[in-house]
């Protein structure tokens, strides 16, 4: 760590992991409720969804942020225009988080929505979206305070083209939140507008933000030349847009749009998975042309896996579902999760845990975490990594189970019939959620691990730096 500001960036990754942890929790909630729908009686399953898929953009919001507090500075080698207004940011977004959280789960839905002005300007209901209208608008305060914290940074520091990618990557996060706003009463309207907000996102934006977090690990722990990382990421944001904005289309199948789309969505979504084939060329070339063997070896297995399992969830995965005739039988089914699950995790949730297994060790003021510290997080990552798997591969049984019985042939058993049959898999994909969950906790637990004998050699050697 160069700049004292960067010290910000500790509260956004603490949060983060924490809101993680909850994620996690409710996962393994709703995964039970698969299993017997009558288990939690005091949770309704649409609660524990709103709860699970609110955190999981939250905590991935409160970790770009933190990197973002964290790397720029570091490039623009300068330190952050305004720290105070950073953590007075991090105070309303969590408190706000929190709020939200409890309104879900101690308020009727309807009734939230009433006392919250939502027949003012109509914004709840819709998947990812659930917020209450002053969630949303606080939502748009807090990005609106961090990309002025950012920008006037990076205008009074040196210009990386990582960190304009990365400042500007987060503009463009900011600016595709804006049609959560608009609620049309034509549906096909509202569907445009949902996923511009929820593909924009996802699929388009957030992949330029994973290329400039790898971009910034890269070049920290293998001394490869900036110049080279740089034109990788060109290469990789350019596929990425252009795939990603035009493939949203594999989104408008049979919703009442011109029937172009299919033939559009189909094709450019088919390209999707090029970045991430790009991806992990990136990692293994830079890997491969290292100019020295960074001690932070745990950070570093978590670089090289983020592309891997990104390009499994996101693009294989993806693929697997993404074309118009495909969409047709395999909408709405398990497939959809499977995909969805690995994508996340693999491509967003691992690039987080990326940059903080590099950076709160910097924080903490040493380049790497003890021997056993890192042994007992290395040890989370498989976990986890595993754990994923297996949850994705439950999920496309239960799916192709679906199709078959449900949706093709001659004669298609009732939905509860093949739900029942499907048991099996979310049994499966329960006990993997069990497993994924051992790992995160043992992946927590290695912050308190002091390490080995060489530990007090890296802090003085830390001090003394």
């Amino acid at each position: 760590m160069k700049f004292r500001s960067q010290r910000v960036a500790l509260p956004y990754f603490v949060a983060a992991l924490a809101l993680f942890a909850a994620q996690i929790v409710f996962g393994l909630l709703i995964g039970a409720l698969y299993v017997d729908g009558t288990l939690l009686p005091w949770l309704p399953f649409n609660v524990a969804r709103m709860c699970h898929t609110n955190l999981l953009i939250v905590w991935l919001l409160m970790a770009f942020m933190g990197a973002a507090y964290y790397i720029v500075p570091e490039e623009a080698q300068t330190e952050l225009y305004s720290p105070r207004l950073a953590l007075a940011t991090f105070w309303v977004f969590l408190l706000a988080g929190a709020a939200t959280l409890l309104g879900y789960l101690l308020v009727p839905y309807a009734e939230l929505a009433r006392l919250t002005g939502n027949a003012l300007l109509p914004t709840m209901g819709r998947g990812y979206l659930e917020q209450p209208l002053p969630t949303k608008v606080g939502i748009v305060l807090v990005a609106l305070s961090m990309l002025f914290n950012l920008t006037m940074t990076l205008a009074r520091g040196r210009k990386t083209s990582l960190n304009i990618v990365l400042v500007g990557a987060l503009w463009g996060l900011a600016l595709l939140f804006l049609p959560a706003f608009y609620f049309p009463v034509d549906t096909v309207k509202d569907s445009y507008s949902w996923w511009w907000v929820v593909h924009g996102w996802v699929e388009g934006d957030w992949e330029l933000i994973l290329g400039a977090l790898l971009g910034f690990v890269f070049i920290k722990m293998t001394g490869v030349d900036r110049e080279v990382v740089e034109k990788w990421l060109y290469i990789i944001i350019s596929m990425s847009l252009v795939t990603g904005i035009i493939g949203i289309g594999h989104h408008y199948y049979f919703i009442g749009v011109p029937a172009y789309w299919e033939w559009l969505g189909s094709l450019f979504s088919a390209l999707e998975p090029i970045p991430f084939m790009l991806l992990v060329a990136f990692a293994w070339r830079m890997h491969a042309q290292r100019r020295r063997e960074h001690p932070n070896k745990a950070a570093m297995l978590w670089a090289m896996g983020t592309p891997v399992m990104a390009f499994l969830g996101a693009g294989l995965w993806g693929f697997m579902i993404t074309l118009a005739p495909v969409q047709y039988l395999a909408h709405g089914t398990n497939m959809t999760a499977a995909h969805g699950h690995l994508a996340f995790f693999g491509a967003y949730a691992m690039v987080s845990l990326t940059v903080i297994s590099y950076a709160m060790p910097q924080l903490r003021g040493r380049d790497a975490n003890g021997t056993l510290a890192q042994r007992v997080e290395m040890t989370g990552f498989w976990l986890m990594v595993l754990g994923m798997l297996g949850i994705t591969l439950a999920l496309t049984a239960a799916g192709l189970v679906t199709i078959v019985l449900q949706r093709t042939g001659s004669s298609p058993l009732p939905f509860m019939e093949v739900q029942q049959r499907e048991q099996v898999f979310f049994l499966i994909r329960e006990f993997c959620g069990a497993g994924f969950a051992l790992g995160l906790v043992v992946y927590l637990s290695s912050f308190f691990v002091p390490g080995s004998a060489d530990y007090a050699a890296q802090v003085e050697r830390a001090l003394a730096a």
